[in-house]
């Protein structure tokens, strides 16, 4: 474990994937993968249907904790923290994960669809809220000045995601690639470095998918966020991303700069199969 650590602590890495292996019963999700995210980059996750993407994800968000390897997360003073140690406790770890500065969308939208858009974001700010019962109940200045502070984080991205006149809508009502920008812009509303976006292309039109790489672009540009996303839409993935890992199998077969790994072998016989394979 010290060696990992420090590895981790000579490298500008603010993500490591070390070895990491799942399991569920007799199935192998993900086998020994290893890659890096480089702070301030979008690095996109690729690979077909089954080869591990989202098991990926779910290990580094704190849904699944992995039967092999590690994950090694920089924390905000740039010392590095393990992820098993962030997964740790009665609820699971999914709320540390987030407190530690990684947010993540989902690729089948999970937004409270009865409450407003303006309250969607207010309530992923929990964690960021003066929450002592007594400021509550008397409505102290500082109790105030947090509500205030949510209020206008809230809007601020409503505005960032264009979705301001739609504040007071049921998050249920938007059209779909609306509520799309809304689920980043209550990622975003926890204020993460590292935030993971899962098939955010998935079911919107061309018009959509370009100001969706827009916004992406931005989040990484303006904000000085990291990016890390899967998709299938590989002329969105080509066109925004620094640095692309392809998986199949549960394994990784490449790993580099958009252009080359689009010219890889293994590669293009994952996504178009071989002669043989035919």
């Amino acid at each position: 474990m010290a060696s990992h650590t420090q590895a981790l602590s000579r490298d500008p890495e603010l993500l490591r994937v070390e070895q990491l292996s799942v399991r569920f019963g007799g199935i192998v999700a993900l086998n020994k993968v290893n890659f890096t995210v480089q702070p301030g980059t979008i690095t996109a996750l690729i690979g077909p249907n089954g080869a591990g993407k989202t098991t990926a994800f779910n290990c580094i968000t704190g849904f699944y904790k992995a039967h092999e390897g590690a994950i090694w997360l920089r924390d905000r003073d740039g010392q590095p923290q393990d992820m098993v140690q962030l997964q740790k406790g009665y609820f699971g770890g999914t709320h540390r994960v987030a407190r530690a500065g990684i947010a993540r969308t989902f690729q089948n939208i999970r937004l409270f669809s009865e409450m407003s858009v303006l309250e969607n974001l207010l309530v992923a700010q929990h964690q960021l809220l003066n929450r002592n019962i007594i400021s509550g109940i008397f409505q102290l200045p500082r109790f105030r000045a947090s509500e205030a502070g949510a209020l206008e984080t809230a809007r601020y991205w409503l505005k960032e995601v264009d979705l301001e006149s739609s504040a007071n809508l049921l998050a249920g009502s938007l059209p779909y690639g609306s509520q799309r920008r809304l689920e980043i812009a209550r990622a975003m509303c926890t204020k993460p470095r590292l935030i993971c976006l899962d098939e955010p292309a998935a079911g919107l039109n061309p018009r959509e998918t370009e100001e969706l790489a827009k916004l992406i672009q931005k989040l990484r540009g303006t904000h000085q966020v990291t990016v890390m996303v899967i998709e299938h839409d590989m002329s969105l993935v080509m066109g925004i991303s620094d640095h692309v890992v392809v998986l199949n199998y549960g394994e990784v077969i490449a790993s580099g700069p958009p252009d080359a790994v689009q010219k890889d072998p293994k590669v293009l016989s994952a996504y178009l199969g071989t002669e043989d394979e035919g």
